[in-house]
């Protein structure tokens, strides 16, 4: 598949390293699998979980243990009803719309705005498709606001 905006070609890009058991490791699956709900409840991301997994725990990735973070979330019942890099997304969206109110000739930021809310329709259209979002989702600049506040 060709790339999103310079419809060019290819899939070079760096590759974690191959899969080895780290002996370091103190922590077994179950507890792993309670750390990760434990920080759910107190309000983090699943990418902020990851990080603090790693620098705090010293747990360098949880699929070497056969987990998946959104997973074990998933099965907890602690997902956001909106996924995390929509969401992010959508504040992006929302940050670059503010500074637009003010700088309306910037059209840097403006076309930035165009790419970005282009991506979160894109993924919108993907999650649909999986049946993380309801069938009638529709992204609007308006409803973006009041979901991230």
């Amino acid at each position: 598949m060709a790339r999103m905006y310079s419809r060019k070609r290819g899939k070079s890009g760096s590759k974690k390293p191959k899969k080895k058991k780290h002996d370091w490791v103190m922590y077994s699956k179950e507890e792993i699998e309670k750390l990760i709900i434990k920080l759910a409840k107190e309000g983090y991301q699943s990418s902020q979980i990851g990080m603090i997994l790693r620098d705090q725990y010293g747990i360098p990735d949880v699929r070497e243990f056969g987990l998946r973070i959104t997973k074990v979330m998933k099965r907890h019942n602690l997902l956001k009803e909106i996924p995390e890099d929509m969401f992010n997304l959508m504040k992006k969206a929302i940050a670059l719309r503010r500074h637009l109110e003010t700088n309306k000739k910037d059209g840097i930021s403006k076309r930035g705005l165009i790419l970005t809310e282009s991506k979160i329709r894109r993924l919108g259209k993907y999650y649909v498709r999986k049946g993380r979002l309801p069938k009638d989702w529709k992204y609007s600049p308006e409803k973006a606001k009041l979901l991230v506040k």
